[in-house]
C-alpha cells in the first residue's frame, strides 16, 4: 500500500539468499499456532489460520479479557511513542518483536508527530516479514526498515540496524510482548542489557510484558504453550523491572500497563492487571 509522500517499509538485505517458496512454507508452520498470528487474531485480524484462530478461541474461553489486554498494550504504545517523540526528542525507534502490522504501528506514530523519524522493525516470523515489506509505509523525509532477526541475537540486530539508524545519536529500543518470549535459560536480562549496552547515552528502553499474576491468564497461557511452538513465559513484576536495571526510570515507572501515564483514552479499567510497563533514559 503506497500512499502520496509516503514509502514502501524495506527489508533489510541479509547475508543469506532469499529463501525459496517452499523454504518459506516451512518457516510459516501453518500446523502449529504462532504467537503474532494468534495475537493478530485476538486483535480482529485476518493475517491468522485456522490453528491460530482456534487456540485464540481457546485463551478466551479461559480468560475473556484478553482482548482488553492487548488492547492496552496498543494504547501503551501509542503513549509510549508520543512521549519518546514529544517530549524525549527522539526521532530512532528499533522495535523488537514487531508482529503483524495493525493500526497505528510505530512508524506510522512517530512519524505523524515528526516525518523525520527513522524505524527499524525486528521479528523473525516469515508471515510478518511479507507483511511488512507490503504494508509498512514511512513518509519520505523519514526511513522504514525490517531486519528479520531474533531477538537472541541482539549483536546482529544491532549490527543490521545500524543500516537505517545512526547510533551516535539517541534511539528508543520498543520491546513490548517480547521477552515472555524468551525462556529463562536465555537469560533475558541480558538479551536487554546487550541491546542497550549497542546504544548511545540519551536512548530510551520502553518495555511491556505479562505478568504471573493472575490464575486464568497463567492458566489460558499454559494451554497455548502445550500447543505452540513458541512458548510465552509470565513473570513476576519484579522480574520485569530488573530489565530496567541501571536506567534512570520516567514516572510512574514500572506499573500496570493502564496505569503509565494514560491519556483519557479507554484504557481498559474492566480488564484485570495482568501487565506491567515503564520507560527507562540510559545515560
Amino acid at each position: 500500500m503506497i500512499t502520496t509522500g509516503w514509502t514502501v517499509c524495506e527489508a533489510v538485505p541479509m547475508n543469506s539468499s532469499e529463501p525459496t517458496p517452499g523454504e518459506f512454507r516451512d518457516r510459516l508452520q501453518t500446523d502449529r499456532p504462532h504467537s503474532a498470528r494468534v495475537w493478530n487474531y485476538l486483535l480482529g485480524g485476518k493475517d491468522n489460520y485456522p490453528v491460530d484462530s482456534a487456540v485464540g478461541e481457546a485463551i478466551l474461553a479461559t480468560f475473556p479479557e484478553f482482548v482488553a489486554v492487548a488492547r492496552l498494550q496498543r494504547q501503551f504504545l501509542a503513549r509510549a511513542v508520543r512521549f519518546l517523540v514529544r517530549d524525549a526528542g527522539i526521532r530512532q525507534f528499533l522495535d523488537i518483536g514487531t508482529g503483524l502490522p495493525t493500526a497505528d504501528n510505530t512508524h506510522e506514530l512517530a512519524q505523524r508527530l515528526a516525518p523525520e523519524s527513522r524505524i527499524v522493525y525486528v521479528d523473525n516470523d516469515p508471515l510478518v516479514l511479507r507483511h511488512a515489506e507490503a504494508l509498512l509505509t514511512s513518509s519520505r523525509e523519514g526511513a522504514c526498515a525490517y531486519v528479520d532477526a531474533d531477538v537472541r541475537d541482539p549483536e546482529r540486530i544491532l549490527a543490521e540496524a545500524a543500516e537505517t539508524l545512526d547510533f551516535t545519536r539517541p534511539v528508543a529500543l520498543t520491546m513490548l510482548g517480547i521477552m515472555g518470549q524468551i525462556s529463562d535459560a536465555d537469560r533475558p536480562a541480558e538479551l536487554v542489557s546487550t541491546l542497550l549496552a549497542g546504544l548511545p547515552a540519551g536512548s530510551y528502553l520502553a518495555l511491556s510484558d505479562g505478568t504471573n499474576t493472575n490464575e486464568a491468564l497463567t492458566k489460558a497461557v499454559e494451554g497455548y504453550n502445550g500447543q505452540s511452538a513458541n512458548t510465552y513465559h509470565l513473570r513476576s513484576p519484579q522480574e520485569i523491572a530488573s530489565y530496567f536495571a541501571g536506567l534512570d526510570l520516567v514516572e510512574p515507572g514500572v506499573v500496570p500497563t493502564s496505569s503509565w501515564r494514560p491519556e483519557g483514552e479507554d484504557t481498559g479499567t474492566d480488564a484485570p492487571h495482568v501487565s506491567v510497563a515503564g520507560i527507562a533514559l540510559k545515560k
